[in-house]
């Protein structure tokens, strides 16, 4: 368990506090590049780590992000023109570029020098393979952009990216990713042969009636582990997943790297966002990519947005209606009766998690950690140290001036009985020397 104070430092987000502010040392992906689909386009509203933003691409193709409020006399720039290079307030014509520098002031003498003087609070964006990343940072000059597959591979080779909003702190959710034990029970299948569900796939089946062994190494990026479980010949199975500063997760599903980040808008939203990779080939088609805008349809998709951000890739199965849940399916099929559609039943598990008298900030004082949980530990641990050594020192981790740190994979890996796993699967984990992804066994089996 936790202690209150360490609770609400690895949570909270908000400007100001120590974990936000590491995040903010950080580029990470704000939105797919597809919302942005034509230069001086609709302009987009957008909430990240507690800040209120709004995205535009302007007319030269290039992608800006300000501060919802004009610096003028606070309007919202949400209701601004997007045309010739920049942002125009509606309210007194101010206008600013992506930068945020104000190019045009049209309430103010033609020989005052105010223009000068006023700056929007911008935040730069990079375009890259589908998805749009921003530097929210206090930084003049931001840290070099992270070279992760997703970010240097061919267009053609990284999916569209798939995303869902989650009604949870962003630790609460990206915690069921460092869990390699609720396999074997949140997404298993009842018997081997258990016919599929109406929706969802047909699940996870492990021979090995053992809970998973795991071992987990700390890294100057983050922290990655191996579960292994044993197979019924006697070889070892040893699915490894990655953690990365500051809530990236890299997770074994099969012979494609996939890469997640699980955002925060706030304390208590945040959007798990994946992208796929496929280094070797073939290209993804355009139906694998239409899947990605919309992997949700079969359990209705998504609501209608509203203005607020945090409508934004919500899933019509949501705790509202207990995600899709069929108890006919969970007596007779699957262990948990909620489709396993992407993250729908892991949301279940970690969405209704709370506080004191309800509050949505889940309480870790009040946990029982036990053996399985020692990647959640070490990861959390990770954490804490990192945004103390940044609020105490300036110091933050490693990978953010030497993006090279966190270029790593995952992988599924078939090894000999007693092996030394890390150093058959060291090569294999290196995204640079060539070889396939590891995937000896897939994920579902």
């Amino acid at each position: 368990m936790l202690s209150r104070e360490d609770n609400e430092l690895l949570c909270r987000v908000g400007p100001g506090t120590p974990m936000g502010e590491l995040i903010r040392e950080y580029w990470f992906p704000a939105l797919p590049s597809r919302e942005f689909p034509t230069a001086d386009g609709d302009i987009k509203r957008m909430r990240l780590l507690g800040e209120n933003i709004v995205m535009f691409r302007d007319s030269e193709g290039r992608m800006g992000a300000l501060a919802e409020a004009c610096p003028h006399r606070g309007a919202s720039m949400y209701f601004g023109r997007n045309e010739e290079c920049g942002i125009r307030c509606p309210y007194h014509g101010w206008k600013f570029d992506v930068t945020g520098k104000c190019v045009d002031m049209p309430t103010e003498p033609e020989d005052s020098n105010f223009i000068n003087k006023v700056r929007a609070t911008a935040y730069p964006c990079r375009d890259v393979n589908h998805m749009v990343w921003i530097y929210m940072g206090r930084k003049a000059e931001p840290p070099p952009f992270p070279d992760y597959e997703v970010n240097t591979l061919a267009p053609e080779l990284v999916s569209e990216p798939n995303i869902m909003m989650e009604e949870a702190n962003w630790v609460q959710n990206m915690e069921g990713d460092l869990d390699s034990v609720h396999l074997d029970w949140v997404h298993k299948r009842l018997h081997e042969d258990s016919e599929p569900p109406p929706l969802g796939s047909n699940g996870f089946y492990n021979p090995d009636p053992k809970p998973a062994k795991l071992d987990v190494v700390r890294t100057d990026y983050g922290a990655y582990y191996s579960g292994m479980r044993k197979m019924p010949d006697g070889r070892e199975w040893h699915r490894i997943n990655q953690f990365i500063f500051p809530f990236h997760t890299m997770i074994t599903v099969g012979p494609v790297v996939i890469f997640r980040a699980f955002v925060p808008l706030d304390d208590h939203h945040a959007m798990l966002i994946t992208q796929a990779a496929m280094p070797n080939g073939p290209a993804f088609d355009d139906e694998y990519n239409q899947l990605q805008i919309d992997p949700f349809k079969e359990v209705g998709g998504y609501i209608e947005r509203s203005h607020d951000p945090r409508s934004y890739y919500m899933t019509v199965a949501n705790k509202r209606n207990d995600y899709w849940l069929d108890r006919d399916v969970q007596k007779d099929r699957m262990y948990c009766g909620i489709p396993f559609v992407l993250n729908l039943p892991d949301r279940a598990m970690t969405e209704l998690m709370c506080g004191a008298d309800g509050e949505p900030l889940y309480d870790r004082t009040q946990e029982h950690l036990g053996t399985t949980d020692v990647f959640v530990i070490a990861v959390r641990r990770q954490l804490l140290n990192a945004a103390k050594q940044r609020r105490d020192t300036g110091e933050a981790p490693a990978n953010v001036a030497d993006p090279h740190l966190g270029r790593v994979r995952m992988g599924s890996f078939l090894l000999e009985a007693g092996a030394d796993w890390k150093a058959e699967v060291a090569e294999r984990l290196d995204p640079d020397n060539g070889l396939p992804v590891a995937a000896d066994l897939p994920l579902i089996i």
